[in-house]
């Protein structure tokens, strides 16, 4: 059965989705495909049924065979049970996914995304939405090496199977 990653930022349109097709990227790239499976969600509803963001589309499409899909959604409670590992975006994106769970019941599946990075030291992805077009490109550069550290844990841990 496949691993079921979430990743989870503020509107769904930037770094979230960022994330998720990296990480589908990554897992082509990898051999293990059917072994890994992603979806994006944003803690607020203000871009629900929006592509991702075109500047962060512009900043993908940097690395040849990225492309940027999927339509904004929102974070809900039955995210917790669908999902296997749920990965923040920053701080507030990780409190805002606890506090749909008082009950503290699935605490133990809610991580920060940059406590996977090997080669960048920040312990956020910052939110490039009111930024020029280097801040989006930094966001993908760290969600890279996130993605792959991510990988490796997955492996390291059994998860999932190295090809």
């Amino acid at each position: 059965m496949a691993v079921k990653l979430l990743f989870v930022c503020l509107g769904n349109i930037c770094r979230s989705p960022a994330a998720e097709n990296l990480m589908n990227y990554l897992v082509d790239q990898r051999g293990l495909q059917g072994q890994i499976e992603c979806d994006s969600a944003g803690t607020g509803a203000y871009h629900v049924g929006e592509p991702p963001d075109r500047r962060m589309s512009a900043a993908a499409t940097q690395h040849p065979g990225i492309v940027l899909q999927g339509r904004a959604r929102q974070f809900s409670s039955a995210d917790f049970t669908e999902f296997d590992v749920i990965l923040a975006m920053d701080r507030d994106n990780y409190w805002g996914i606890l506090a749909r769970d008082p009950d503290r019941k699935y605490r133990d599946k809610v991580r920060m995304i940059c406590d996977f990075c090997h080669q960048h030291p920040l312990k956020e992805v910052p939110d490039p939405y009111y930024g020029g077009p280097e801040g989006f490109q930094q966001t993908i550069e760290l969600l890279l090496d996130a993605c792959n550290g991510l990988i490796d844990e997955l492996i390291d841990e059994g998860k999932v199977a190295a090809p």
